[in-house]
């Protein structure tokens, strides 16, 4: 069935007799079993205003449709969201719904914040198929559920998300950035850490174990990017590593790059990222006996490429973080959940949401369980 409008989505969902798999773009391909409920169909920009940084869309935009209006206005989603298509060896096309309900978010998350960050208003349709809508235009505080901030990361666990409005960020004048060769994991982290404590507004870190190399991207106007790339060398002269700095354009190329993990693209095995203190993150790398890994968010983020069937979690043990398998081959599918286990109170809450707002337990099971 082709969904085009959110009354079809209450049809739909008021007359299912068994679980439904809310779907956008599939381009992660980690929608759980359950008749198929696509929200590809609800497409269109509701409503844009340049001057006031809000745009509204249907939950199945794709996201290159609203890159492409924002880019004409000089502006842009500034969460700079993931393409998990390559990476995943998957087509299809990525929806603005689908960035949300994942909260998908990229290398400059750890200076302006996530997706949720920017999510301002949200409509969706619950499981007993009640349209909600919550949050608006602005931002602004609001008493009870924050249903905005609620939503962004379900996981379309909670609701079949229709709309959303959000909040959308000028596009700098320019960029660079500053790489730095030589450092081994633990001397990167470092100098990462010190370049993220520093004044000079560094707007993405992230290091490449393979090559040995570490990157350090700024934002902004010209004049203003050549004076904090220069006070970025001075200040990091001391790390030992040789500096070298990359203008605008292979610049963009390359945080595109690492956005999208281009390093793993058509590699063999498993793909899973870790979310820890970027303190601990060498150490974990290390216990984790990847094939290949890479640092994001300063170290906040890890990506490894692991041997097929490994048990990531088994291995790393205990520690402050968590660990998603993205990407696997059917067999280690059927052993190892995608997500980690949520804490026991951390369960409670969500079983709580979910009576609240699924009492059926329709929606997109499978994204919760434990097991696969």
């Amino acid at each position: 069935m082709t969904i085009t409008t959110e009354a079809e989505v209450v049809e739909a969902i008021r007359s299912a007799q068994a679980p439904l798999s809310l779907r956008g773009g599939n381009t992660r391909g980690m929608a759980g079993p359950g008749a198929d409920l696509s929200l590809a169909g609800l497409r269109g920009i509701s409503l844009y205003e340049p001057g006031a940084l809000t745009l509204v869309a249907q939950a199945g935009t794709p996201v290159s449709e609203i890159e492409t209006t924002l880019a004409a206005e000089g502006q842009r989603l500034a969460f700079e969201p993931m393409d998990h298509r390559a990476l995943m060896g998957r087509s299809g096309t990525p929806t603005i719904g689908g960035i949300f309900a994942a909260n998908v978010s990229g290398p400059r998350r750890l200076a302006i914040g996530a997706a949720r960050d920017f999510l301002l208003g949200v409509r969706f349709v619950d499981g007993q198929g009640s349209v909600i809508k919550n949050g608006g235009r602005v931002m602004k505080n609001v008493t009870g559920y924050d249903l905005v901030k609620l939503m962004a990361g379900s996981r379309g666990t909670l609701g079949a998300v229709t709309e959303v409005s959000l909040k959308v960020l000028p596009t700098p004048e320019t960029n660079a950035t500053l790489v730095l060769s030589g450092l081994d994991d633990a001397a990167a982290i470092a100098a990462m850490a010190l370049a993220m404590r520093s004044p000079f507004e560094v707007a993405g870190a992230a290091h490449d174990q393979a090559q040995g190399l570490s990157f350090l991207r700024l934002e902004g106007f010209e004049t203003s990017v050549s004076y904090r790339t220069g006070r970025l060398k001075d200040l990091l002269a001391a790390t030992g590593a040789e500096l070298e700095v990359l203008d605008a354009e292979p610049s963009a190329t390359l945080w595109r790059d690492l956005r999208d993990v281009a390093a793993f693209h058509g590699a063999a095995g498993d793909v899973w990222r870790v979310h820890c203190r970027p303190t601990e993150a060498p150490a974990l790398a290390a216990k984790a006996g990847a094939e290949a890994h890479l640092y994001d968010w300063a170290g906040g983020l890890i990506w490894l490429r692991m041997a097929p069937g490994t048990d990531l979690r088994a291995r790393l043990g205990r520690y402050d973080g968590h660990a998603t398998l993205l990407r696997a081959e059917s067999a280690a599918q059927a052993l190892l959940p995608r997500q980690e286990p949520e804490a026991p109170g951390v369960a409670r809450l969500t079983a709580g949401l979910r009576a609240k707002f699924d009492p059926r337990g329709i929606f997109n099971a499978e994204a919760l369980a434990l097991t696969p």
